[in-house]
């Protein structure tokens, strides 16, 4: 009998060269790269064009690259329909989910992927990158003025990828101190190895699907909260406990009923997660720049971590990416319930070198199972049974 380990904890799935942890020593690099040096000096661009060919890029292929975004960051009407007809009060997730897997139906490309030589059409899965990646912010962005019955904001191609963002949230010129601190956002969560939707991806990528649909099938992955829906639920968290007098009281009764502290622990890591080491970071150059006028969240953060390190840190359980994303967010006026779907725009591209990745050794995904059900018996008729 094979042995059943739940959640999969520690098996390998698969070989890849994107993206390395060491849980132990609070280590994140992409392609060899440590995240701490990617977000001081590349952007989210670069950092992309990284993770999608496997090296840093020369000037030339990342301003080719960088126009190839901007050109690509318009969607056919018929999208927007689509979602014009959407429930205004649904979820972006599910928006984002609905509207991603459309776009293989407006820009189809299926009939590249079949047979045993899909992963060579190199020019059809760079360009289909492309026009996710590009599309994923532009789609988030329309949403933010269509469930509030607005038309949506159109694109602009003489801005960066995060610039362009922040002018389709907001109907105007980014702050550019705002614009690098989100642009640095984005690199923090662009990749992170084989998580809960990247395993969804390499699964649905596995099986020949189109990357429209690979990508639905991961964001539809990341909406559970065990995932990245926790950076919504660390700021209902922080909200609730009201205050930094109040978090050492509130953990405690937390603990005393085994509650889970959103934000808090890591499966990959037994250390502060080293992006929540930069995100808080940002916060604090962030209140610097605004002269100190922030909100309470950020300080009953610290004080909740500060208690939770007394109590915690023996078992390994410090913040993650989401402690802090969150409160970063918030800061920055994006919606509670868009957190995630921001969080899904600049991970698509690690979803993406991971998909082209799973193409290149391909071999669909077909697990087994450890039965505990009944052994062999005979059917019994309707009129027999008691």
């Amino acid at each position: 009998m094979n042995e059943y380990v739940p959640g999969l904890e520690g098996v390998p799935a698969t070989r890849s060269n994107i993206s390395f942890i060491d849980g132990e020593k609070g280590i994140l690099a992409y392609r060899g790269y440590p995240i701490g040096q990617l977000a001081e000096h590349s952007s989210f661009e670069e950092t992309a064009l990284l993770l999608l060919d496997g090296r840093l890029p020369t000037a030339e292929d990342l301003v080719q690259f960088d126009s190839q975004l901007r050109t690509s960051r318009r969607v056919k009407f018929n999208i927007r329909s689509i979602m014009k007809n959407l429930p205004a009060t649904g979820h972006p997730m599910e928006m984002l989910q609905t509207a991603v897997a459309s776009l293989g139906m407006f820009y189809p490309g299926i009939e590249q992927l079949t047979g045993p030589n899909a992963a060579q059409n190199l020019d059809y899965i760079h360009r289909m990158s492309v026009r996710i990646i590009a599309r994923m912010a532009t789609l988030v962005a329309m949403w933010q003025h269509i469930r509030h019955g607005y038309d949506p904001i159109a694109p602009r191609t003489d801005l960066t990828y995060a610039q362009n963002f922040l002018f389709m949230m907001n109907g105007r010129d980014p702050d550019p101190f705002i614009a690098k601190i989100f642009d640095t956002c984005l690199v923090l969560h662009a990749e992170h190895t084989i998580n809960a939707s990247t395993f969804a991806a390499l699964v649905a990528g596995s099986t020949l699907a189109t990357p429209s649909a690979v990508i639905s099938s991961a964001i539809g992955t990341l909406f559970g909260p065990l995932h990245g829906g926790a950076n919504e639920r660390v700021v209902e968290m922080l909200n609730k406990i009201g205050s930094p007098e109040n978090a050492r009281q509130w953990l405690e009764k937390q603990l005393d009923v085994k509650e889970k502290i959103w934000g808090m622990g890591h499966r990959e890591y037994k250390v502060k997660d080293p992006r929540a080491i930069i995100l808080q970071r940002l916060v604090e150059k962030l209140a610097d720049y605004r002269g100190g006028k922030m909100s309470r969240l950020f300080d009953t953060a610290q004080a909740l971590e500060e208690a939770a390190e007394v109590r915690l840190a023996e078992k390994g359980v410090y913040p993650n990416v989401d402690y802090y994303s969150g409160i970063l967010y918030s800061e920055l006026g994006f919606p509670t319930d868009q957190f995630t779907s921001i969080f899904a725009v600049a991970r698509s591209t690690g979803w993406l070198a991971h998909w082209r990745e799973q193409l290149r050794y391909n071999r669909i995904f077909r697990p087994t199972q450890v039965y505990t059900g009944e052994a062999l018996r005979s059917y019994v008729p309707i009129s027999e049974r008691r």
